[in-house]
C-alpha cells in the first residue's frame, strides 16, 4: 500500500541522516515473519475459492479500440468528487444475531446474463433495468453483468454507469499510486494489471481505509489475461462474518485491529536519536500524503530496525450504513503477513503488510488460518471476459485478484453516495494528490515484468 515510502525517503529534499538503498530490481530473497523459519521458508500455495464458474471464451476488442473515450462527453475527471469519509457504526453489535441473519442472505454475486435482445438495446437496457439492478446490488452485495457488449470499451462502460445513475469519485488511495487512470476524463482507473505484479495474489479487501471508503465500485474487463489466470475474486462480507469461528470473531471485535501498511528497514545499530529523526521525517513529510491516519512505530513485528506505518485502531466488523446488517469489514485476508508468506506474493519488503490486534499483538498461526478458511469459503472466482462488469457494494462485498500470465486489462470506477448528500460531502478533487500517484506509477511501470 505504501510502496513509494522507500522511494520518497531517498529524495535529497528530506535530508535523511543515512542513506537507504534504492529499490533496484533484483531477485527477491525468501521472506520471513514471526511465523516462518529463516531456515525453511513456508511453501507458497495458491488460495482456493468456494465457487468457480467456467470461462466462456468470448472475444473482445483490440486495445486501440477498447481504450477509446467518447470526446463528446464532458471531462468528469478534473472536478471529480473526493472519496467519501468512512461511515462507522460498530458499537454494541450482537455478533450471534449478526451471524444468524447473514446466513439467510442470498449468494454473492447475483448474475445477470445478457441476451441478444439486451445487447441490441445497448444503453436503453440499463436505463430500463437500473432500479432492478441497484436493488439486486443491495440485496446480494455485488452484481455480475455477464456477456454485455456495450461495456467492452471505455466509452461504452461510461454509458453503463451513467445509465445506472452512479456518481464517480476518487480512489480512496488515489495518492498511493496503486492505480493510475486508464482514462482520466472518464474517471476510470486501470486495475492492478502491472506486469511486475502479475505473480502477486491480491487477497480479499474492501476499497477502504479507516478514513475513506467508496460507496460502490464497478470493475470491468476489457481484456482477459492472454495466457492464463487473472480471475477476479469477490466475497460477501456478511457471509464471511457468518462463516468465521464465533470465538475468534468475538476476540477480534473486542480487541479491534491495527493494520501495518509498509516496512522501512533502517540499520538497527543506529543511535536512537538518528532513528527518532528519521521517524519524524517520514511521519511529517511522507505519511500525510497518503490521506490515512498513520502512526510510525519501530519494531512492532519484532524485527530490529524496522519502522512500520500502522493505521489507527479500527473495528473488523461494521454495520452496513443502509441495511444495518453487520459485516466483516476488514482487509485481513489481504494484509496478514502470515498468509502473504504462504501464497504467491510479488511485492518488495517495503510494501509488505500485516494485521495485529489493537494492542499490536500478533494473531496466532491458527487465527490467521481461520481468517483464511472463512474468507476463501465465501469467494466466487469470476472468469470475467471482455464486456463483463462487476458492480460491488463496497460496504458489503470484498474483492481481490488471482495471479495471471501474459497481458491483462481490467479497469474500475469508484462511486460516492448518489442518494445521500451528507454522506457524499462536497469535497472535490485536490490536485496535490496527483504528483505522488504519477511518481509511483512511473516507478512501477519501470520495473521488469518479473522483478
Amino acid at each position: 500500500m505504501l510502496l513509494p515510502l522507500l522511494l520518497l525517503a531517498s529524495l535529497p529534499s528530506l535530508s535523511l541522516p543515512f542513506s537507504i538503498p534504492s529499490p533496484l530490481p533484483a531477485p527477491l530473497p525468501a521472506r520471513t515473519s514471526l511465523f516462518s523459519s529463516t531456515m525453511d521458508p513456508p511453501a507458497r500455495v495458491a488460495p482456493s475459492a468456494g465457487w468457480t464458474p467456467e470461462w466462456e471464451n468470448r472475444p473482445g476488442l483490440a486495445p486501440e479500440e477498447f481504450l477509446n473515450s467518447d470526446p463528446a462527453k464532458p471531462d468528469i475527471g478534473a472536478s471529480i468528487y473526493e472519496c467519501p469519509l468512512t461511515l462507522w457504526d460498530a458499537e454494541n453489535i450482537d455478533l450471534a444475531e449478526g451471524q444468524a441473519s447473514a446466513k439467510e442472505l442470498p449468494h454473492c454475486p447475483a448474475e445477470i446474463k445478457a441476451s441478444a435482445e439486451d445487447n441490441t438495446a445497448g444503453r436503453k437496457y440499463f436505463e430500463a433495468n437500473g432500479t432492478k439492478i441497484r436493488a439486486q446490488l443491495r440485496e446480494h452485495g455485488a452484481v455480475w453483468l455477464r456477456g454485455f457488449s456495450l461495456p467492452q470499451s471505455v466509452a461504452g462502460f461510461r454509458e453503463v454507469h451513467e445509465a445506472l445513475g452512479l456518481q464517480p469519485c476518487l480512489d480512496p488511495l488515489h495518492s498511493s499510486g496503486l492505480r493510475k487512470f486508464a482514462s482520466e476524463r472518464d474517471a476510470l482507473y486501470e486495475e492492478v494489471n502491472k506486469p511486475a505484479l502479475r505473480g502477486h495474489y491480491i487477497g480479499l479487501h474492501s476499497e477502504s481505509t479507516a478514513k475513506r471508503t467508496a460507496a460502490y465500485a464497478a470493475f470491468v474487463c476489457f481484456q482477459r489475461a492472454t495466457e492464463s489466470g487473472g480471475r477476479f475474486l469477490v466475497a460477501d462480507g456478511a457471509r464471511i462474518l457468518a462463516e468465521m469461528d464465533p470465538a475468534l470473531l468475538r476476540k477480534l471485535y473486542e480487541r479491534k485491529v491495527r493494520i501495518s501498511v509498509s516496512n522501512l528497514d533502517v540499520p538497527p545499530e543506529l543511535p536512537r536519536a538518528l532513528k527518532d529523526g528519521f521517524k519524524k521525517v517520514v511521519a511529517k513529510a511522507v505519511a500525510p500524503k497518503f490521506d490515512m491516519d498513520l502512526e510510525m512505530i519501530y519494531e512492532s513485528d519484532g524485527k530490529p530496525g524496522r519502522l512500520q506505518a500502522v493505521e489507527e485502531l479500527e473495528s473488523p466488523i461494521n454495520r452496513h450504513p443502509v441495511t444495518k446488517q453487520p459485516v466483516w469489514f476488514c482487509n485481513a485476508h489481504n494484509h496478514l503477513r502470515y498468509l502473504r508468506d504462504r501464497r504467491p506474493c510479488g511485492v518488495p519488503e517495503v510494501g509488505m503488510t500485516d494485521v495485529f490486534f489493537g494492542d499490536l499483538e500478533n494473531l496466532s498461526p491458527a487465527e490467521c488460518a481461520e481468517v483464511k478458511r472463512a474468507s476463501e469459503a465465501c469467494i466466487t472466482s469470476l472468469p470475467m471476459e471482455p464486456g463483463d462488469v462487476l458492480l460491488v457494494d463496497n460496504y458489503r462485498a470484498l474483492h481481490g485478484r488471482d495471479v495471471f500470465e501474459g497481458d491483462r486489462f481490467h479497469a474500475v470506477s469508484w462511486f460516492t453516495w448518489d442518494d445521500n448528500e451528507k454522506w457524499r460531502g462536497d469535497e472535490r478533487r485536490g490536485n496535490e494528490k496527483d504528483g505522488l500517484n504519477k511518481i509511483v506509477n512511473q516507478y512501477m511501470d519501470w520495473l521488469p515484468k518479473d522483478f
